[in-house]
């Protein structure tokens, strides 16, 4: 260890997927070695003055300098005392109901009426048993390793600590935007918390719109930068986590590399324009089912 610190000077030119744009020259920011790419520089970047909504930063004029480092810069927010509140963010499971167009829908029927069931017990007690039969994928459910990865753990040996009581961070994603990539992600602290995206597709859910190839989706670099970030689970409130269209050719980046780093993943969550940025605990937990690497969730999130 030689104790050396360095900083980049640089220009930047940032634009907003909003609108709008900012432009910065001769500014200077610590960077963890002797050199860094335009592209990590820019996440840094975004990170360090924590702005959102950003499409495109264009980094010129880069040079690096020994100097000693300055340190970050952060507003902290201070929690408001308030009442204790559940938010609901699973969809609605109902006989027959279509969450991935052409895939089986969900059968809800009787196993034991309410009538058949008299014959069992004392005069005025009786019993309904339902039964449903599904695929794995039906509603908000999740994804474990093992529905990518044959070697991976599936619902039973993936822990608790991934899918209960998880502190929370929420993505607003900019309306018409597809791709979640690394500058949409690079101003939010996710090491440890499960990382909700939100993109409103849900509004769609039940329609045909909803498996549109214009979908919202997770890209394979910005699921390589939530592993290496340190998350803990990531959602999205869209059909898929993966880009869907025909140009994908099948291909699932965001899939492979989460699940590889065993980070579980919910699809098809709804609800989360109720939540806030930060300051709730997540939950989606599924049964302890062996064998199986997916399953509905009753997701939800706890705001305090």
């Amino acid at each position: 260890m030689t104790g050396q610190q360095y900083r980049a000077q640089f220009a930047a030119e940032i634009t907003f997927a909003n609108g709008g744009g900012l432009r910065t020259e001769g500014f200077r920011l610590d960077i963890p070695g002797s050199d860094i790419a335009d592209d990590e520089l820019a996440a840094l970047l975004v990170r360090h003055l924590g702005l959102l909504m950003v499409a495109e930063v264009r980094i010129t004029d880069k040079t690096i300098i020994e100097e000693p480092h300055k340190g970050g810069r952060g507003v902290a927010t201070a929690a408001v005392p308030g009442p204790r509140r559940l938010v609901e963010l699973s969809h609605l499971v109902t006989d027959g109901m279509t969450t991935l167009p052409g895939w089986p829908g969900p059968r809800i029927t009787d196993w034991l009426t309410r009538e058949a069931s008299r014959v069992n017990y004392a005069p005025g007690v009786e019993f309904h048993v339902a039964r449903i039969d599904m695929i794995a994928n039906t509603g908000t459910y999740l994804d474990t390793p093992a529905h990518r990865w044959a070697d991976g753990p599936d619902l039973a040996g993936t822990p608790l600590d991934r899918l209960a009581d998880l502190p929370g961070v929420l993505v607003r994603v900019p309306a018409g935007t597809r791709a979640v990539d690394p500058l949409l992600l690079a101003p939010y602290e996710v090491a440890g918390r499960a990382v909700l995206l939100h993109t409103g597709w849900d509004a769609h859910f039940g329609t045909d719109r909803y498996a549109a190839p214009d979908a919202p989706y997770l890209s394979g670099d910005g699921a390589r930068w939530l592993v290496e970030a340190g998350a803990a689970l990531v959602g999205i409130d869209s059909i898929n986590i993966d880009d869907m269209s025909p140009a994908a050719r099948g291909e699932r980046p965001a899939h492979s590399a989460l699940l590889a780093a065993g980070v579980p993943i919910v699809e098809h969550l709804t609800g989360l324009d109720a939540l806030p940025p930060t300051g709730f605990r997540f939950t989606a937990a599924p049964p302890r089912v062996a064998g199986m690497g997916t399953f509905p969730v009753r997701a939800f999130a706890t705001i305090d």
